[in-house]
């Protein structure tokens, strides 16, 4: 039997017991809804367009914060490897920071940007750039020093030196801090949706929490496990699993 199959029985199973266990249940459907009643919330959600505009917005936000956070990631994790006096200041600073949540900066960002979309784009940002510099300041180090003085030898420097020895060299390492930091960023971004509304998936969930709608929180559930295993199994793990060929290092 393949993983694949293995996968869809598990799952199937799971399912059988979700709705059996539901049906026997002597609790109200609104606090724990049958599979069948989740997934016709689910497909009606999507018919009515519900629940893909707010997927569009959640994307977006999250394809917005996700990118300032990986270049300033870069951008802070070349300035660390490259300066000492950088990496002993900036360098401990941004280890400190990583320890805090994403979702601890949230009452700062209301009062400097208010309870708007700039809000939750600083907390999905903040999420994911100190795993990003902290990721990219290692690859950095990690490219061999025989690849850097055989570039400096045959005369590359400046950015000829970073964009065709570093960067490479350090590509399958930057594969990972960017999985990593997706991560961060999708869950900075369902805790800053619930919280400050504005559409969303996470405003639909805090919709569905006031509503008393569990079928509509579950759904939303699903949608967002969904998108974060295809985004992590059918982007990133495959993007790195490639680059693992690539270098011969799998």
């Amino acid at each position: 039997m393949t993983t694949f199959l293995r996968r869809i029985l598990f799952i199937g199973i799971l399912a059988v017991i979700w709705e059996v266990t539901s049906r026997v249940s002597s609790l109200p459907d609104f606090m724990f809804p049958s599979l069948s009643q989740v997934l016709h919330t689910l497909y009606t959600g999507i018919l009515s367009g519900q629940i893909m505009t707010a997927i569009f917005t959640s994307m977006s936000r999250l394809l917005i914060g996700f990118t300032i956070a990986t270049v300033l990631g870069l951008f802070l994790g070349y300035l660390i490897w490259r300066s000492k006096l950088v990496e002993d200041t900036l360098g401990f600073l941004v280890t400190a920071l990583q320890s805090i949540p994403s979702i601890v900066w949230f009452p700062l960002a209301i009062i400097w940007f208010g309870l708007n979309d700039f809000s939750i784009l600083f907390i999905v940002t903040i999420g994911a750039t100190w795993t990003m510099t902290i990721n990219a300041t290692s690859g950095f180090k990690n490219v061999p020093r025989l690849y850097q003085q055989v570039a400096k030898t045959l005369g590359s420097g400046g950015f000829h030196f970073l964009r065709t020895v570093i960067m490479p060299a350090s590509v399958p390492q930057l594969i990972s801090g960017l999985r990593i930091a997706w991560a961060f960023s999708w869950r900075a971004l369902m805790a800053g949706e619930l919280l400050g509304g504005g559409g969303g998936l996470g405003y639909l969930l805090e919709m569905g929490r006031s509503l008393g709608q569990m079928d509509l929180v579950i759904s939303v559930m699903i949608i967002i496990g969904v998108i974060g295993t295809i985004m992590d199994n059918l982007v990133f793990l495959r993007l790195e699993r490639s680059v693992q060929n690539k270098w011969g290092i799998s």
